[in-house]
């Protein structure tokens, strides 16, 4: 049996980790600015998330959601205490799809309405409602087209009021990224979130904050949509909460109330999950990660915007991009296989950072020495 093709492989064997450096079956250290999709939170295997696993396999390492499980309290009292959510409760899944399918779902049983907005460059994950509401027709077969969902023009405050003004009593939830990461690192705008919550508050819609990937701590803030004041009804959560171990999960405000049998899953909240997640939240209070993913990410912008090579270096904390022009188009590409350095990208040219949010000076001022190298190759070649 072969496996179903449907990934653009690096021919790249990672078999070893450690905090923000991977190494490949050949022995070759390789520096991660890209976390694996924005995974890595508080590092590669780092010996405290490593301990609460293995402590909880030796224990139990899974029974269902029909008895009770002490972790996920404490998991809820811990990320209320760090997000300062304290009056929200939570919702425990497997991935971020699950986290927005669930939160358009709930927001729809609240409402008892159908329509969601969301918008141009979106990106809300693969199962049927949330790859609805992203705006990549590639990816949405057939069967998950919907009327349901209508794409507005993002950071477009008029367009939204506009559209609330003729639809308002139709409309079940908006949702947005606080950063939108597939789309190419777009910062929605104060103004734009705090007009969403307005509407939102206005026509009895539910406003989601998709915070999968700007989320937990990454922007220097626990959600990037914290930086314009205002709170969600509901906070989409996975990726970086694990640091590796699949989770996700919803945080959802005291309004909404639930009723058994609304929501559900089997793997979700288990008691390794619960383990992995509990332990990258202490890290991350211990380490006091937030602060210096916002002060190292500061500095990083800094120094990029020193480099006249590239163009419109944007972001906030560890979630960067900056935009390659046609003339060092193999950028991302060069810097793999020449100065063995992971970065991430969106189409058509834009290399996004997102590193584990303990990435240390040291390892920052190394990867400018290797994008400044990078460069220079590439303006050599093409001369």
């Amino acid at each position: 049996m072969k496996l179903f093709d449907v990934y653009p492989l690096n021919n790249i064997t990672i078999s070893r980790a450690d905090g923000s450096y991977v190494w490949d079956d050949q022995g070759n250290q390789y520096l991660d600015m890209y976390g694996g999709h924005a995974v890595i939170s508080i590092g590669h295997t780092h010996p405290h998330w490593v301990k609460r696993i293995d402590d909880q396999l030796k224990q139990i390492a899974f029974y269902s959601n029909s008895v009770i499980i002490p972790l996920q309290q404490q998991l809820a009292e811990k990320l209320g205490k760090l997000s300062g959510k304290t009056d929200y409760e939570l919702f425990l899944c497997n991935s971020g799809a699950e986290a927005n399918e669930n939160a358009l779902k709930l927001a729809s049983f609240h409402t008892g309405r159908k329509k969601i907005i969301a918008f141009k460059k979106s990106f809300h994950g693969r199962t049927s409602l949330a790859v609805a509401a992203t705006d990549n027709p590639t990816i949405v077969a057939p069967v998950n087209e919907t009327e349901n969902i209508v794409f507005l023009p993002f950071n477009d405050t008029a367009s939204l009021q506009a559209y609330f003004e003729q639809h308002g009593e139709t409309i079940a939830a908006v949702i947005t990224e606080g950063i939108q990461g597939v789309g190419g690192i777009n910062i929605a705008s104060d103004d734009f979130l705090q007009t969403i919550r307005l509407l939102c508050d206005q026509c009895g819609a539910v406003f989601i904050a998709d915070s999968v990937q700007c989320g937990y701590g990454r922007t220097g803030k626990f959600f990037a949509h914290d930086h314009a004041g205002v709170s969600a009804d509901i906070y989409s959560m996975a990726k970086g909460m694990g640091n590796g171990f699949p989770i996700g999960g919803i945080l959802i405000a005291p309004h909404i109330r639930p009723k058994h049998g609304m929501l559900g899953t089997t793997f979700g909240g288990n008691h390794l999950a619960c383990a992995a997640a509990l332990a990258v939240l202490e890290v991350m209070e211990q380490e006091d990660l937030m602060q210096k993913a916002a002060m190292n990410g500061a500095y990083m912008m800094e120094q990029l915007k020193t480099l006249p090579e590239i163009q419109n270096v944007r972001g906030r904390g560890w979630m960067i991009g900056f935009d390659v022009p046609d003339t060092i188009k193999d950028l991302k590409k060069v810097l793999l296989s020449e100065y063995k350095t992971f970065t991430g990208e969106a189409k058509p040219n834009v290399i996004r950072l997102l590193p584990s949010l303990a990435l240390q000076k040291e390892q920052i001022d190394e990867f400018l020495r290797s994008l400044k190298q990078a460069i220079m190759t590439l303006n050599k070649n093409s001369a």
